[in-house]
């Protein structure tokens, strides 16, 4: 999902650290593996995922979209940064239609209906349990990521007409770049 995030205003601190992989790298439709061990190079990795959230600029952002196959994620809708790793979604409940991005499709959005509460469980960097009721915005970005870590992209979210408009859209985007 893209909006907002940190200060990108060019320090070192905000640089990504990761690229981030887009529409059309086979890592983004792949499911991840579960995490088996909470160390210290987990922990380096989630704060190199926060330095590329932040730098993109965005508020979620999967492991696999920097092409890494662990199922974790980070995000930020402005309460500060954190970590979800191993994570499961649950009890869906109502409807929300918002004008969702992605990362991995830079710049274009769509409305999309996902439930307006979910229940995430998973575990943090410490190996605690974590248990977060959420709505609206929040339930969106868990349930963005966790697509992202089942190898679903933000495109499948869409009608056949939109998603064949995005695919035109990424194609010519695409020949377009080639073109230069």
């Amino acid at each position: 999902m893209s909006g907002c995030g940190g200060d990108a205003g060019g320090s070192l601190a905000a640089m990504a650290t990761h690229t981030i992989r887009v529409h059309g790298d086979p890592v983004l439709r792949q499911p991840t593996a579960p995490v088996t061990d909470i160390d210290g190079a987990l922990a380096r990795l989630v704060e190199d995922m926060i330095e590329t959230m932040y730098a993109a600029p965005g508020v979620g952002l999967a492991a696999n979209q920097v092409g890494v196959q662990k199922r974790l994620f980070v995000w930020d809708i402005g309460d500060g940064p954190s970590v979800a790793i191993n994570p499961y979604v649950s009890d869906h409940a109502g409807e929300w239609v918002y004008d969702e991005g992605c990362l991995s499709v830079p710049g274009l959005f769509w409305p999309i209906t996902r439930p307006k509460q979910v229940h995430l469980t998973a575990l943090d960097l410490d190996g605690n349990e974590l248990s977060i009721e959420a709505d609206e915005m929040l339930a969106r970005v868990f349930l963005h990521e966790t697509d992202h870590l089942d190898g679903t992209l933000l495109l499948e979210r869409l009608d056949a007409e939109q998603r064949k408009e995005a695919k035109r859209t990424l194609r010519d985007r695409a020949l377009h770049l080639d073109a230069r």
